[in-house]
């Protein structure tokens, strides 16, 4: 039965209740930080990381009242009946000119706190948002005047799943794949449920359930069935699914003779399969393509453009509101530089894609290297909708080994790319079946910082790393000695993504990873018969004069790809950015250095810094153990000694093998190798796409 919207239903009603609505009513504080004490206690004895940063309290038994019944506001109800410590809550639908359909304001009246948005999804997202303020003890409504309005910047917020239908995940690394495909559509995990919740709490309104490089028979009629199953379970949370297709389906599925975007057999099976889906899924999103990349099928092999390819199938999804995502990760050997080849292929097209195509751009013009110049397709492609792609999961920075907190190098995305440029935003998820999720507690906090800088991308990443450390550790108790070490955690979060950089590849290397799975140093990597792409030397190019890729120029000339100012500034090793230096110039040894040293001898205190940190982020940590449940403790301790173990690696191995070339000694105050560089060439882990290295496995192999 629905009711005026601005009556609503009283859901529970806890008498004796008298929680004002002031956020920083005096007794209300009180109360919560006694409530989070009694919690901090209990929750030390035992935690395993399930929980997420969803560690609410499950009996508050709150005044909440919502307009009607409906499995979207029930959940919010629920959430709030079980978790919110303050004034009763009112929930109401309402149009709203400053709100977009998932925005949502906050507001106090009469002692109440007043939840409004203009769809049941953002009341859903408001109750979230409320239990975070709650959380954090952050309350910026201080009196019935005062209001907090949200809108989200995008309006598609998607995790990109590389999961396979065998359940392994490609560059996974916290266990096997969540869906369960030989048990779906008939056996559903709790998993599933709790997968939505949790990303419902952070904004996050899409997901692509499989792998980019897509098995064709995830189109096919069994397998849709599976798909509804999940679709049923994540609709109420406000997610809608998406899928990864072959592009040659209609050949694979069909035996069709081509896949042939423009032949009219062709467009009439992906007509046909869209309606099949939208009958089965009507919420259903639309499709994610990797076309001609990597071995994968697309319309070039039909003499078509990525523009022809992608307007066919989004004129098929047109009817149903569906979208298309095209996929611009390209590197075809039509150039010396694959750093370029994106922009040569895209940027030609620019304009000729339907309105309902967005095209979907890795935040590096590579892949996902600890730090790249952002891809310059980004403001080259002013006419076609365009979404960045960021990778949540640690390919290239330690697996989930190593805590490497990426909010920070998102920033450094969008300090180049407005925010508002962007159509939408995406990021390779780091999921699996790991009892935490994501194989290290602290890996955690990608997935919530993907979340919350889709949301709101003017975010700082202090700001994200403060919600995330308050509610997955309850660090909110008073007392310095606490708050000392919640800003110690904080600034280890903030500082860890540069520290893999510089035990890595400081100073603009890259992709000089072991082959295959990326994890660990190999620059000298050579596998006779393999692309030159695909190995280290090709990158780094260190010979006797000096090291790094010539881009500027008189090399690759890719810096010509960049807007005029940072062209010419990246073009000039002299105003050329450190950070970039050795990405866009082949630099001399003895190059000087804005702080004095040559290259050399920078490089080499930058990789012993990189050791140093992980090294302090060690003593940080172990401080903290009397304030951190016994199991997630000694998992992250785990896990540091690995990361500063691996950083030892990475320094020997690359100083030693550049050495090589420089001829150069490593400056007489950093510690000594305790490698042989002969050893280190010895190294091959026996892994795959699939998984992390165990500590066990580094231990017999190293």
């Amino acid at each position: 039965m629905h009711q005026d919207a601005n009556v609503p239903l009283t859901y529970l009603r806890h008498k004796g209740h008298s929680s004002t609505c002031k956020f920083n009513d005096m007794k209300y504080r009180i109360f919560s930080l006694f409530y989070i004490a009694i919690v901090f206690v209990t929750q030390m004895a035992a935690e395993d990381g399930s929980h997420l940063w969803l560690r609410l309290p499950t009996n508050a038994r709150a005044q909440v009242s919502a307009p009607y019944q409906s499995s979207t506001l029930d959940i919010a109800v629920e959430e709030l009946q079980k978790a919110w410590q303050g004034a009763p809550v009112w929930l109401v639908i309402q149009k709203d000119k400053q709100l977009k359909p998932e925005g949502f304001r906050i507001r106090c009246k009469d002692n109440t706190v007043i939840l409004s948005a203009p769809t049941e999804k953002g009341l859903l997202y408001a109750a979230y948002h409320l239990l975070r303020l709650q959380q954090t003890t952050n309350f910026p409504l201080s009196d019935s005047k005062s209001q907090l309005t949200e809108n989200p910047v995008y309006n598609l917020r998607i995790l990109n799943h590389w999961d396979n239908m065998d359940r392994t995940i490609e560059r996974g690394y916290a266990g096997q794949s969540l869906w369960n495909w030989k048990e779906l559509p008939n056996t559903l995990s709790d998993r599933y449920k709790a997968y939505a919740r949790a990303n419902a709490s952070i904004g996050i309104n899409g997901t692509v359930l499989n792998n980019v490089n897509a098995d064709p028979k995830i189109l096919s009629a069994e397998y849709l069935q599976k798909v509804k199953a999940l679709a049923d379970i994540f609709r109420p949370y406000g997610l809608r699914v998406y899928l990864s297709v072959n592009f040659a389906s209609p050949m694979t599925l069909d035996s069709l003779n081509t896949a042939d975007p423009l032949n009219k057999e062709v467009i009439r099976w992906w007509k046909s399969k869209i309606k099949e889906i939208y009958r089965i899924i009507p919420d259903f999103g639309g499709f994610l393509v990797k076309a001609n990349s990597e071995g994968q099928p697309g319309p070039c092999d039909f003499g078509r453009t990525h523009a022809e390819g992608a307007n066919m199938l989004a004129d098929a999804l047109r009817p149903y509101k569906g979208i298309v995502m095209w996929r611009a990760f390209v590197y075809s050997p039509s150039d010396a530089d694959r750093a370029k080849q994106a922009y040569l292929e895209f940027k030609p097209l620019d304009g000729q894609f339907r309105d309902n195509v967005i095209v979907q751009i890795k935040n590096g013009p590579i892949d996902f290297q600890p730090r790249e110049p952002y891809s310059p397709l980004f403001g080259a492609m002013q006419y076609t909708p365009l979404m960045a792609e960021f990778q949540v999961t640690q390919e290239y920075l330690g697996h989930s080994n190593h805590l490497a907190y990426l909010a920070p190098m998102w920033k450094e995305f969008f300090n180049f790319v407005a925010p508002a440029s962007l159509k939408a935003i995406a990021g390779v998820a780091n999921i699996g079946t790991d009892v935490n999720w994501c194989g290290h507690t602290f890996a955690q906090a990608n997935w919530y910082a993907f979340g919350r800088l889709a949301w709101q991308p003017t975010l700082s990443a202090e700001e994200i790393a403060d919600e995330w450390l308050k509610q997955t550790f309850d660090l909110i108790l008073p007392g310095s000695q606490l708050s000392t070490l919640n800003f110690q955690l904080k600034k280890m979060m903030l500082d860890s993504h540069e520290a893999v950089v510089n035990y890595m590849m400081p100073l603009g290397l890259h992709h000089i990873f072991a082959w295959g799975h990326h994890y660990g140093p190999e620059p000298w990597c050579n596998v006779p018969g393999a692309r030159p792409d695909w190995l280290p030397p090709y990158y780094h190019k260190a010979d006797k004069q000096g090291i790094g890729f010539d881009r500027s120029s008189k090399g690759s000339n890719a810096v010509a790809q960049y807007p005029k100012a940072l062209a010419q500034q990246y073009d000039n090793i002299e105003t050329c950015p450190e950070e970039y230096l050795l990405w866009f110039h082949h630099v001399p040894w003895t190059h000087r250095m804005k702080n004095g040293y040559n290259l050399w001898d920078e490089l080499c205190y930058r990789y012993d810094k990189g050791v140093r940190q992980v090294r302090d982020f060690q003593k940080i940590w172990d401080a903290a153990e009397k304030y951190i449940d016994a199991e997630r403790f000694h998992e992250v301790q785990s896990h540091l000694k690995i990361q500063a173990r691996d950083a030892v690696w990475w320094k020997d191995a690359c100083l030693l093998y550049f050495q090589k070339f420089s001829g150069m000694p490593i400056p007489f105050d950093i510690e000594r190798p305790v490698h042989e560089l002969k050893d280190l060439r010895k190294v091959h882990l026996p892994i795959s796409n699939f998984e992390c290295p165990t500590k066990e496995l580094l231990n017999k192999n190293r």
